[in-house]
């Protein structure tokens, strides 16, 4: 069974289809890469698998629930969790503040067990500050748990926004343009990250423009254009495929390859 499928997918805005129709699936273990020119419909499958956007027509099952129409937190608590194109920081606050946050929302402590300050929570307390620590770690950004936000380098920030996204445990990851913005080194870092992840049991969703990255990650690409599939396969496939090249270039090659 599929972890994610998603079948015959649409979603209309203002009589203009952004999703038509759409079938994929994501297994387990691996990372499916989501590509298309701009407008064609990606970052609105995103909202759409993860219950921000209500389903127009289609179905979407996650572990083989059917979870069209749940709300975004239910949706993440059973594990599909997604990061966003712009990274939700609480910029005022460090790096770590914000990994504890994330954390808390996942903590199991009531309201009234904090309010008294019991041993439970103290203890839960000291759980939550280590799991972060070792977070912080796996990601690279442990010598910067006392830097602000607000101050980190662009691609910092974006694996900050990922870090934070991985403290809910996710067994599906859904990375809305994890590397767009960045340098090539960074890039490179945040590709060896996100496949660091993937050896941690995560399935991995990814909506990148950055081609080098989604050829260099993904084990398998699926191409929209216009909210339409138009192509699926390998890098390689995928790469010498007609459409895809029409929809990017807007020109088709001709017989010799030109």
């Amino acid at each position: 069974m599929p972890l994610l499928e998603v079948r015959k997918l649409s979603k209309n805005f203002g009589g203009i289809a952004a999703v038509y129709n759409l079938d994929f699936e994501v297994h387990s273990g691996e990372i499916l890469g989501l590509i298309g020119p701009n407008g064609a419909g990606k970052t609105t499958v995103f909202n759409l698998v993860s219950g921000v956007f209500p389903v127009d027509r289609g179905k979407i099952f996650f572990k083989g629930e059917e979870i069209a129409g749940c709300k975004p937190f239910v949706i993440a608590g059973k594990g599909l969790v997604r990061t966003f194109q712009l990274t939700a920081l609480f910029e005022s606050k460090t790096v770590l503040e914000n990994m504890l946050v994330s954390f808390h929302l996942k903590a199991q402590s009531g309201f009234w067990a904090n309010l008294i300050n019991s041993r439970t929570t103290k203890a839960s307390e000291r759980e939550i500050l280590k799991d972060a620590m070792k977070l912080l770690e796996f990601m690279g950004l442990s010598d910067l748990k006392d830097e602000v936000a607000s101050n980190l380098p662009h691609g910092y920030q974006r694996l900050l926004g990922i870090s934070m996204a991985m403290a809910a445990h996710p067994q599906l990851l859904l990375l809305d343009e994890p590397v767009t913005g960045m340098n090539p080194e960074e890039t490179l870092k945040a590709m060896g990250l996100i496949n660091k992840i993937r050896d941690r049991g995560v399935t991995i969703l990814l909506v990148e423009h950055d081609m080098r990255a989604v050829m260099g990650l993904c084990d398998r690409i699926v191409v929209l254009n216009f909210g339409k599939k138009i192509a699926e396969g390998s890098a390689d496939e995928i790469r010498e495929n007609e459409d895809v090249i029409e929809a990017y270039l807007g020109v088709k090659r001709n017989v010799a390859g030109n």
